[in-house]
């Protein structure tokens, strides 16, 4: 949320929230929360934080010159990684912005993709968990990139360093960089490694965060289901 004089700016509204369920939007002020007027971020966090859970909201809005009334119904505060899945699963993948080629094999887009399974790894080299996973999906390329598997590596890293380090392990994947942080911040990832499974649709049909071995076999299962599916027509 930004702050404005009308009150404080809806940055962004996450999937299927309270906000969303009541017809919030990005860029729409927000004014008043349960009759308190809003000027600061704070603000909100404040009048929320002393209400429960279940319990009807009244808020007021400014989209445009049109002031609006809406009733949220506050549910639980998801965790982070739980918010990143409810803003992508099921929803078309964010394009990516301001990215640029470390591999020769790098798309110039998530749309150029369409057609083809992609596994989009947000990662780092300085990232413990991330080296783990780095040889790993190199595997997966390897066995399944023939049948249209495309694993994409995106970092906000130097591209020099990237580079080096793709070199030096040998990559068969495709790695860009995000020096600017754009479409790192268009995915939501708030924690390395994040690791988006989009299908040849191009919608997100997973989203997971962190390393876990057990969830080796779930996302090999999850690769070779979507492998399985119709290409989409033109």
């Amino acid at each position: 949320m930004d702050l404005d004089p009308q009150g404080v700016r809806v940055g962004h509204v996450v999937r299927g929230s309270p906000a969303d369920g009541a017809g919030v939007r990005e860029g729409d002020y927000l004014l008043r929360v349960a009759g308190k007027a809003i000027a600061t971020p704070s603000d909100v966090s404040h009048t929320v934080g002393a209400l429960s859970v279940g319990d009807h909201v009244q808020i007021e809005t400014l989209r445009g010159q049109a002031h609006q009334a809406a009733q949220v119904v506050l549910g639980a505060f998801p965790s982070q990684d739980d918010m990143i899945r409810m803003d992508l699963v099921g929803a078309k993948a964010p394009a990516w912005r301001d990215t640029r080629a470390v591999t020769a094999a790098f798309p110039s887009s998530v749309d150029a993709l369409r057609g083809h399974v992609v596994a989009l790894d947000f990662w780092a080299t300085w990232c413990a968990p991330c080296r783990v996973t780095v040889p790993k999906l190199d595997a997966l390329q390897a066995r399944y990139g023939a049948q249209g598997l495309n694993v994409v590596g995106i970092s906000t890293e130097d591209a020099t360093d990237l580079a080096a380090f793709a070199q030096r392990m040998a990559l068969r994947y495709a790695v860009g960089a995000d020096s600017h942080g754009l479409t790192t911040r268009g995915y939501g990832v708030a924690s390395l490694p994040t690791l988006v499974i989009i299908d040849k649709r191009g919608i997100v049909r997973e989203v997971s965060v962190g390393y876990d071995p057990a969830g080796d076999a779930q996302l090999e299962a999850t690769i070779q289901a979507l492998l399985a599916e119709p290409a989409p027509w033109p």
